[in-house]
């Protein structure tokens, strides 16, 4: 059984990779267009052209990690060479320069592109460690389970300190733009120092001989649970990005930037930094659940609850009123949503393990970092759709960065982004699972006939 220590150190790999992602879905969109100066399409093109290229470079860096032979081991050695230029192409994507309209379009257009090719080269390796470092489907969701606590930790510390960090610079004089590169100047800096710690306390334990090429893809576009798991993987970052994309619009334009909520006895802030915060809090709980409640369950089950709970709570949000009880309950959704979100997570990383050990023994296949490669893939390309999906949404519904006031239409096609698109996502999640073989059971035959063989 592997260490506390490696368990942590693996969480912490996730904590930063998180700590930017959550950034760059929730609040990129709105710095291109309220900040960098993009138009609304501009920005939806550009998020979605991008994002493509991760399409291509996902399985790329999968395939090489694979083939990767250090004295550290496959995948591990990716956390210490690419920490640096990680923590750098965060700080140049929320950097404006003054080149004018199409000079900062291609800026814009280098600087993403760079941002999610370094963040492929550390993230799908990092992922794809989960594989090596034991050989116990159960344990494996341990191991998903602190990888996805810690993510949720670095989300909700990104997310509660992003909009004080950018203040806090703009008091002391800096610009708007200036203000959001030194915010991240100082989250690139943490990031940096979670990866190197990342490194230096976790090991790969489980040894592995990287097959021919042409193998280990033949094995996968044969390999049905990869292709269900894929499009749920999908799903759920669709889901995601969709609701957290919106947050800063739904409340810059319909709920208002200063609204209290009043408990009777005491009142507070509602703004989307704390709205974001709480979710993230509230995953770090649903991840902790997930482990016995997938153990009992299995894990496929486990995932189908979670989704029919999730499309129930995002119908609700559609009815919640601007007022005092309506903050409030669009708070507690809020909470259940992101438990709900926050069991699936960790499930989706250990069932890409299953993924892989299905794959070895069914073909014979040591195609880890490929298969796990597919999973960033379509988390992703999922926010990167969702991302595009949601500006293009507003700008069909017509809402107009920095106006005073927004339509009626515009507000609508808001509220249909935090409530009846997310929970057709959560539904299609759910028809999948219906579908995906890997149950408990078969997972147990799979384990001891891997044992068996190494044995």
């Amino acid at each position: 059984m592997a260490s506390l220590k490696e368990k942590i150190g693996y969480g912490f790999g996730d904590m930063a990779s998180s700590m930017f992602w959550k950034i760059f879905s929730y609040y990129l969109p709105i710095f291109y267009s309220d900040v960098f100066g993009l138009s609304l399409g501009a920005t939806a093109v550009l998020m979605l052209v991008t994002r493509i290229w991760d399409t291509v470079s996902d399985p790329m860096m999968g395939i090489i990690a694979d083939r990767t032979q250090t004295k550290w081991g496959k995948y591990r050695p990716y956390l210490l060479w690419f920490a640096a230029p990680f923590a750098i192409s965060g700080i140049l994507l929320f950097t404006t320069p003054d080149i004018g309209e199409s000079g900062k379009l291609v800026w814009a257009y280098i600087t993403y592109i760079l941002m999610m090719t370094v963040y492929t080269g550390i993230n799908v390796p990092y992922g794809s460690m989960l594989g090596v470092m034991t050989n116990d489907s159960d344990e494996k969701t341990v191991f998903s389970s602190f990888r996805m606590f810690f993510a949720y930790g670095g989300s909700f510390i990104a997310l509660f300190a992003w909009e004080p960090l950018c203040n806090m610079f703009k008091s002391g004089g800096s610009s708007e733009p200036a203000a959001w590169q030194g915010a991240m100047i100082v989250i690139a800096v943490f990031c940096f120092c979670l990866f190197l710690l990342c490194f230096r306390m976790t090991r790969e334990h489980v040894k592995t001989t990287a097959t021919s090429l042409g193998a280990d893809l033949m094995s996968l576009v044969r390999n049905a649970p990869w292709w269900l798991l894929t499009v749920a993987a999908l799903c759920t970052n669709l889901f995601n990005t969709v609701r957290g994309a919106t947050v800063a619009y739904y409340f810059k334009y319909y709920i208002g930037e200063n609204v209290n909520i009043d408990l009777g006895f005491a009142s507070f802030l509602f703004f989307a930094g704390l709205f974001l915060a709480v979710g993230e809090v509230c995953n770090m709980a649903g991840v902790v659940i997930a482990v016995p409640v997938s153990r009992y369950l299995g894990k496929k089950s486990t995932f189908a609850f979670a989704g029919i709970a999730l499309s129930v709570l995002s119908i609700a949000f559609f009815y919640m009123p601007l007022t005092n009880a309506g903050f409030m309950l669009m708070l507690l959704l809020q909470i259940l949503i992101s438990i709900c979100t926050g069991i699936v997570s960790p499930l989706v990383w250990s069932m890409y393990a299953d993924v892989a050990d299905y794959a070895k023994a069914k073909d014979g296949s040591s195609s880890t970092g490929l298969i796990f490669s597919s999973g960033s893939m379509a988390q992703k390309f999922g926010g990167a759709i969702a991302g595009s999906a949601v500006l293009w949404i507003f700008n069909a519904f017509g809402l107009v960065p920095n106006a005073v006031s927004q339509t009626d239409s515009a507000i609508l096609g808001m509220k249909l982004t935090m409530s009846w698109i997310p929970a057709g996502i959560a539904l299609l999640m759910v028809a999948i699972m219906f579908l995906y073989p890997l149950s408990k059971n078969k997972m147990a035959e799979i384990t001891a006939e891997l044992n068996r063989e190494r044995s």
